[in-house]
């Protein structure tokens, strides 16, 4: 992987050096990462026009979650005294010559670019964007078998929590124990807080666990991700407890499957963003649903949940091949419930099989 962090390094690099910036200070810790292997607490990276280092406040502690860094970096821990690397790396900047220095404004505090400007005032600070977030668009294959392995550890996750004795359980500890089987099965961890909805809660995006307990007859909606060497992949699927589903939960469930499954079949390589959520929601929407609708259909995931692009009604941009994105539309009634249905795809051309899914738990409405 040594090579690939240096030909990303590379490509910001001359994107840097083109509109007159010789040096680059990356901060963002999933940039950071992106572009080193590694992300140490606080660590941030220097691309100059001689030599990249990261810069640490303290030394790696080997944790999985920081990642490895690559080693053709120059590994600079700093002593405590020395503060923040950020500043740290604006000093070395100036020391090493470069006039222009781009910097992650979206990301640092407005206290942290005045100290940025205080210890060097002749170095200018030019904003390098989301210059970082667009080029992890796009993943190559190595990032992709990432995605799939975590895919494969939450869907065993799931499985495993469907095949026990779920009645009288609460939200709370299903979600606990989804998060332990994450890591049984080799994830760094959970790749977001795990969700677990029944009853009136179900159907909810981003419901926070609860001690409700499960009941027979509930919806049992759960959206859960495993992040495994940084990359984050979801998993959200709906199933009724101990009985034969009711008609209106079947006819909800069927309506969500056909929005969702609508929207798959949308993700292909220049298709425009606000398509892809046009599909979903307009099944949705025909059927008198369309107030209560989450603001987005899916979006991109990878070194972090929430990635661009995001599938929204007034998303910019289309698709390419090699993209990974989720597609998770959902219906809640109040005070009776309601279905999620979440995968994680990548973008594939028509030729290679069309969208690949990668997460595979069955999404047909089981009794439990």
């Amino acid at each position: 992987m040594s090579e690939v962090y240096g030909v990303r390094r590379d490509r910001l690099r001359d994107r840097c050096a083109a509109t007159g910036s010789a040096g680059v200070l990356v901060s963002r810790p999933a940039n950071v990462r992106y572009l080193a292997g590694g992300a140490p607490a606080g660590a941030v990276l220097l691309i100059g026009p001689g030599e990249d280092i990261l810069l640490c406040p303290g030394a790696p502690t080997g944790d999985p979650a920081e990642g490895r860094a690559d080693d053709r970096l120059r590994l600079t821990v700093l002593p405590t005294s020395a503060g923040d690397a950020a500043v740290a790396a604006a000093e070395l900047a100036r020391t090493a010559g470069v006039e222009s220095l781009a910097v992650e404004e979206h990301h640092l505090t407005v206290a942290r670019h005045r100290a940025l400007g205080s210890v060097a005032p002749r170095l200018r600070l030019a904003d390098l964007g989301l210059a970082v977030e667009q080029q992890r668009i796009v993943k190559d294959e190595e990032e992709i078998a990432c995605l799939r392995i975590a895919a494969e550890i939450a869907d065993q996750a799931l499985g495993e929590l469907l095949e026990s004795i779920l009645v009288g359980r609460t939200e709370r500890h299903l979600a606990l124990e989804l998060e332990r089987r994450l890591v049984d099965h080799g994830a760094d961890g959970a790749a977001f807080p795990t969700s677990v909805a029944t009853g009136p809660n179900s159907g909810r995006g981003g419901h926070r666990p609860t001690d409700r307990r499960v009941e027979e007859g509930d919806f049992l909606s759960v959206c859960v991700g495993a992040n495994y060497r940084g990359y984050r992949c979801e998993i959200g699927r709906t199933f009724v407890i101990g009985t034969t589903p009711a008609d209106w939960q079947i006819e909800l469930y069927d309506l969500v499957f056909a929005a969702q499954r609508a929207a798959r079949e949308s993700l292909s390589p220049g298709a425009a963003y606000r398509d892809v959520d046009r599909a979903a929601r307009q099944i949705l929407d025909s059927a008198g649903h369309g107030e209560g609708l989450a603001a987005l259909t899916g979006h991109g995931v990878g070194l972090e949940i929430d990635e661009d692009p995001q599938l929204a009604p007034a998303a910019m941009g289309k698709l390419d091949a090699c993209v990974p994105v989720t597609v998770e539309p959902g219906v809640h009634l109040p005070g009776r419930g309601g279905v999620r249905i979440d995968d994680t795809l990548v973008v594939r051309q028509e030729a290679d099989g069309g969208p690949e899914l990668l997460t595979i738990t069955t999404k047909e409405l089981l009794a439990l």
